[in-house]
């Protein structure tokens, strides 16, 4: 099964019962969120399928790559933009692309799963699909899109 692109369906799940913080939010009667959770992304080869889209549910080392520079688990997301909503859809983007410094992993890879590195469990949030990539001594970045409700990483419509 190849790697397959998708919001988890666990993550609309669980933001429903507050298992996810990407960002901080006022006192809302209830609960005060005063940090926003550890978010990580890991990289997976394109002969594995933990990227199995909707159906994953967290990280896993199973499938992910591995090579020089390069630490399980992926790298930390710089998270400095707040969930937002414009009209009825809600959105989040990390705040600068992701990148994996001076890394060397010469197995074809062309998955990233976006995870909440800060929940038991490590639970995922979405999977993103991109054409088959190798690196040798050098860096590996994604491009993040323009945070808004069209582009936005994550969109909750």
């Amino acid at each position: 099964m190849a790697n397959v692109q998708a919001m988890c369906t666990s993550f609309k799940k669980e933001i429903l019962c507050g298992s996810h913080a990407l960002g901080i939010q006022a006192a809302n009667g209830t609960r005060t969120v005063t940090a926003a959770d550890v978010i990580k992304a890991a990289l997976y080869l394109t002969t594995a399928s933990p990227g199995k889209g909707a159906a994953t549910v967290d990280y896993n080392v199973t499938g992910e790559v591995s090579g020089a520079g390069y630490s399980a688990g992926g790298v930390v997301v710089t998270n400095a933009n707040a969930p937002t909503a414009t009209g009825t859809t809600a959105f989040w983007t990390p705040s600068a692309s992701i990148v994996y410094t001076n890394v060397t992993l010469t197995n074809a890879f062309n998955c990233v799963v976006v995870y909440n590195e800060s929940s038991t469990g490590k639970l995922a949030i979405s999977v993103h699909i991109f054409g088959d990539q190798t690196v040798t001594a050098g860096n590996f970045t994604l491009t993040m899109p323009v945070n808004d409700a069209s582009t936005g990483l994550v969109r909750i419509a």
